[in-house]
């Protein structure tokens, strides 16, 4: 049997090459498009208005779509939970199931209809939207971690909560965010990625550095169950879309050893006077971008860690000295149910009660005139009554009584003020000289 001919080979190739094209060209937009908010971050400083007016809000346009055929395809309910955020939601993996039926459909569709060997203008203007997406979305995490306040290190009630009872996401949250210059540095990389993906000369070194970065949050997703993988997948695979053209001269450099033709991107226009102008417009737009995100993050950490931040009136963790009801010392027994160990006040508005047998109770915390604490168990409604009224008296600034009435008896809890440097997780610090590790 006679072999084939080269050029039989290249035209497979090019068929190949063109309808793997096309159907990139397809999910992928629409994934940017439908699935993600991946075009509000093109927004920049408006993006902060889209969201405090409830946007965006285009996967509620596709939640009539999403629950017929998670229904009818797959029997389960795929409405998409609003109030949760989250990209791995049932609803999401339906959308995405659809996204890939409705590209396989349009590629065939447009082979049969479309025999050119080649887009160059397609392949130029594609390449520049999943840049352009894929730097914005480097940029948007970069920040939240260049400004720590996408993982923020652990709360009041948190230093005090076993380790055991922590979920692998929040240990990974916690565990990052324990240690601000550690995710300032893996933000400064994400930024940098992201930049990088908006300067044609320097496109491919940002695609390569968001494979590696993004690469690396898929698999921290994976292994600690962050309920991010879709997206952090679908980063990791624009990347390698975006890598694909120059895979060989870069083997050639880096493998070869040999001669490495220049890693250009694909001209936009056939007139070089309009080619320089979008490659100032494509700067233009990151730094857009990055402003956006940057202003974005810089108010979140004021109002999370700037001096002006909301704390609680009473801010602190409050060990029992001494629990009185009806005028008698209750004694510190672990099986005692009414009991308090400590109360600890963190954010305005909330409380943690814990109980003798360690168990961490969230309370909402209203502070009325006169030194007046009403506290009272969290519902959706806020209809229930407070299950303790107090009055707060601090003879020292680290001194506190709480006198009043829980559960209709009256009782007196003295209380001190914990020192928090007595954590290790906050004293311990950085040691450049350590004879011997330091494991507690």
């Amino acid at each position: 049997m006679d072999a084939p001919d080269v050029t039989t080979v290249q035209t497979r190739r090019n068929t190949l090459a063109q309808a793997a094209l096309r159907f990139s060209v397809v999910y992928c937009s629409l994934y940017c498009l439908l699935v993600t908010t991946i075009m509000f971050t093109f927004l920049g400083v408006v993006e902060r208005w889209i969201r405090r007016r409830g946007g965006p809000w285009n996967l509620v346009l596709t939640d009539p779509v999403t629950s017929w055929v998670g229904k009818t395809v797959f029997g389960v309910d795929a409405v998409l939970h609003q109030d949760s955020g989250v990209g791995d939601q049932t609803a999401i993996w339906v959308l995405v199931f659809c996204n890939l039926v409705v590209a396989v459909l349009a590629t065939a569709v447009w082979t049969a209809l479309d025999r050119r060997a080649a887009h160059p203008r397609l392949l130029a203007w594609f390449t520049l939207f999943l840049r352009a997406c894929l730097g914005g979305q480097m940029l948007s995490f970069g920040f939240a971690k260049l400004f720590p306040t996408q993982m923020p290190g652990p709360s009041l009630a948190q230093l005090l909560q076993p380790y055991g009872d922590f979920s692998p996401a929040s240990v990974l949250w916690l565990q990052v965010g324990s240690s601000p210059p550690y995710e300032m540095a893996l933000g400064a990389v994400e930024v940098a990625a992201g930049l990088l993906l908006f300067v044609p000369r320097t496109a491919v070194l940002g695609a390569a550095l968001s494979a590696a970065s993004t690469a690396q949050i898929l698999l921290l997703n994976m292994a600690f169950d962050i309920p991010e993988k879709l997206l952090a997948g679908h980063l990791l695979l624009f990347s390698l879309v975006l890598l694909a053209p120059y895979l060989r001269r870069l083997a050639d450099l880096f493998v070869r050893q040999r001669a490495c033709a220049p890693l250009t991107q694909p001209a936009l226009f056939a007139d070089d006077r309009k080619n320089r102008a979008a490659r100032w417009i494509q700067v233009a737009l990151g730094l857009w971008i990055a402003f956006g995100c940057g202003y974005d993050r810089w108010v979140v950490w004021q109002q999370q860690y700037g001096p002006d931040r909301p704390k609680s009136e009473l801010y602190g963790i409050w060990d029992v000295r001494e629990f009185a009801v009806g005028g008698q010392p209750l004694p510190p027994l672990t099986t005692d149910e009414n009991r308090w160990q400590r109360i600890v006040f963190d954010a305005p508005k909330v409380a943690t009660y814990q109980r003798m047998n360690g168990e961490l109770v969230p309370v909402r915390a209203e502070f009325r005139p006169g030194g007046q604490l009403d506290l009272t168990v969290p519902d959706s409604t806020h209809a229930n009554p407070p299950f303790a009224r107090l009055s707060a008296e601090k003879p020292t600034p680290d001194r506190l009584i709480l006198r009043g009435e829980l559960r209709d008896s009256p009782v007196t809890i003295t209380l001190e003020r914990r020192d928090l440097s007595t954590f290790t997780l906050r004293s311990r610090g950085f040691h450049w000289i350590q004879d011997y590790p330091y494991f507690r």
